[in-house]
């Protein structure tokens, strides 16, 4: 496969559960990039990953998985592109009698490509010994060890649901320097679903949210974080502010407090120019999901 092709994408991707549907997603990862995914609980975030590992089968939709089309990830013709993929899913998927060296032998012939050296110095990094059982190991232990397993097999897509979560900071800054070396090799590229933005703002170069199982948007990072901004104002300011122009043919959008508004701007420096008296903070991706779920347009 071409290294200009995209190791991921989705089109239209959907599935029904009872009330909830995935509805026409759109997604991409391309080599080099880390796209992180967000949204709320029950979103569709976990239901797209199954969709695209072939876990669950879509009710529409197409796309691929490292070449390979995403009705055949969950059959023998998906083997090759699974040889490609490493996978973190929020919980550990081994048994609990299972010793860690355990899983090295049988991962050992599952992956034509497993390379233990590889293993066990990931072993070493996260100060995880290797005859400690499943059942001995604490959420965060178990998250590095399914990193450990997902980068020890020649992977050159990462796909993470929720990897970092139940880590202490010093770990997490240990897994998100460990995917920036991974990007940084030749061809390869990560999806990461986390519901800690801030671990995005460091390392992501897209974010795409999800909302009621429909993408409801997909940005460069930096367009978010250095660029767009927070108007803190009163709200007697709101009309005077929304007849200048510094929204750039975009419908901005409000979120009302008690104490007053907020106003997503797409230009923090540009607005500081033409408000001087009102406070503009960077906006965060944290915000700008308020913004775009909770907040109203004007």
């Amino acid at each position: 496969m071409s290294d200009s092709r995209p190791l991921l994408e989705a089109h239209r991707l959907c599935k029904r559960y009872g009330d909830f549907a995935l509805r026409n997603v759109d997604l991409t990862v391309r080599p080099g990039e880390i796209v992180g995914y967000v949204g709320r609980n029950g979103a569709g975030k976990t239901t797209t990953i199954k969709a695209l590992l072939g876990l669950i089968r879509p009710d529409g939709g197409e796309g691929t998985v490292m070449g390979a089309p995403i009705r055949e990830m969950g059959r023998s013709e998906g083997v090759a592109a699974k040889e490609l993929l490493g996978v973190v899913f929020d919980t550990l998927a081994f048994p609990d009698a299972l010793r860690i060296r355990d899983i090295n032998g049988v991962l050992r012939r599952c992956y034509r490509q497993w390379d233990e050296r590889r293993f066990r110095a990931y072993l070493k990094r996260f100060d995880l010994r290797d005859t400690k059982k499943v059942k001995e190991l604490s959420r965060g232990m178990g998250m590095k060890l399914s990193l450990a397993c997902a980068l020890s097999h020649g992977a050159r897509l990462l796909i993470l649901d929720e990897a970092t979560a139940g880590l202490d900071p010093m770990a997490r800054d240990e897994v998100l320097d460990l995917l920036r070396e991974f990007v940084a090799d030749d061809g390869h590229g990560v999806l990461m679903s986390s519901h800690i933005t801030s671990d995005l703002e460091r390392i992501a170069d897209r974010v795409v949210c999800i909302d009621d199982g429909r993408i409801v948007f997909d940005k460069p990072k930096d367009e978010i974080t250095d660029t767009m901004g927070v108007a803190r104002c009163r709200a007697r300011d709101i009309d005077a502010i929304l007849g200048a122009d510094v929204f750039g043919g975009t419908a901005p959008r409000i979120l009302r407090h008690e104490y007053g508004v907020d106003l997503a701007v797409p230009d923090r420096f540009a607005f500081a120019e033409a408000f001087p008296d009102i406070p503009c903070d960077r906006m965060t991706i944290d915000d700008y999901l308020h913004f775009t779920i909770k907040g109203v347009s004007r």
